[in-house]
């Protein structure tokens, strides 16, 4: 394994750490009273504005590290093209079905569904990128997934939309594992990591804001929050979903989409770990639970070893 590869596993790691955090500011924000009166289309609107900011937040970024030929020459290419349509699967689709369901039957409920998508992500990846798979990438990534099923069997509260909170989580699932791979296939050729994620947020949010936001009536909520303090805890959890992102997608780019996906999926653990920071209590089974996610996604990679010799990041590797 080279320095590069393994600098791109602690990449995927700190994305699945960043993705906890995400998470639980999304609960955060779905409870507050704003969105009371707007149960169905709330967390449309939340995945609208959390990518409009990350859209926002990338634009940023290109124009920081100077990527804006980059992204004109990516949107004029096929794989720009290609990385549009894992844009579509992975926000419109996926990430709707995400906030959906955390929306209907918790963020615990919804970890044990969306937590499968790696799992598609792999079987897809093998077919389609004929990426090598390995006894210990499918042991890791199995107890991964296992543990963060009964992680979330071990929420006190039952949902009470199941049927339909179960349906966004499996669109999500397919939304997830799907753009995974077609992302990893538009940046095998001439598409950065960073400018796959431009497009990426950019066309999820032109999406919401031009199509699905007006069908489903949801300006005036938009409007509701542009006005309330809310709205800063989206630019808040944007920018650390946007360098969630950042991170993965630079990981599927470096290891590949399993590798990365199974890193990714991490984020149900540190959700936990976060929540107890916040004063949400957990158990001895959920803090158990947790540390078997972690050990699952490190085990996804060929040499767990390996990958704890480098702690600090040198600048200027290449491949």
């Amino acid at each position: 394994m080279t320095e590069y590869e393994k600098k791109g596993l602690w990449i995927g790691l700190f994305g699945g750490i960043l993705w906890g955090v995400n998470t639980v500011i999304i609960g955060i924000i779905l409870s507050r009273s704003i969105f009371a009166d707007y149960i169905f289309i709330a967390p449309l609107i939340s995945t609208f504005l959390h990518d409009t900011f990350s859209s926002i937040w990338m634009m940023f970024h290109t124009f920081l590290f100077k990527q804006t030929h980059q992204l004109k020459q990516s949107l004029k290419s096929r794989s720009g093209k290609v990385v549009m349509v894992a844009a579509l699967l992975g926000g419109p689709i996926g990430m709707s079905g995400f906030m959906l369901s955390i929306n209907f039957i918790g963020p615990s409920y919804t970890a044990i569904i969306s937590s499968m998508y790696p799992a598609v992500g792999s079987l897809l990846s093998f077919l389609f990128l004929k990426e090598k798979v390995t006894k210990k990438n499918i042991i890791g990534l199995s107890l991964a997934i296992i543990a963060t099923v009964f992680l979330g069997l071990t929420a006190q509260e039952e949902p009470q939309n199941l049927i339909f909170g179960l349906s966004c989580a499996l669109l999500c699932v397919v939304g997830w594992g799907s753009e995974s791979v077609i992302s990893a296939y538009g940046m095998k050729n001439d598409v950065l990591p960073s400018i796959a994620l431009q497009i990426r947020q950019t066309v999820s949010a032109v999406v919401y804001g031009l199509l699905i936001i007006p069908i489903i009536g949801g300006i005036p909520l938009v409007k509701l929050v542009l006005q309330d303090f809310t709205i800063i805890l989206f630019a808040l959890t944007a920018l650390a979903g946007t360098a969630s992102y950042l991170f993965y997608y630079t990981s599927i780019n470096r290891v590949g989409p399993i590798k990365a996906m199974g890193l990714n999926i991490s984020y149900s653990a540190w959700a936990v770990l976060f929540g107890i920071l916040l004063g949400f209590e957990a158990g001895v089974k959920e803090l158990l639970l947790a540390f078997l996610i972690i050990t699952g996604s490190i085990l996804t990679t060929n040499n767990p070893k390996e990958f704890f010799t480098i702690i600090t990041f040198k600048r200027g590797v290449k491949r």
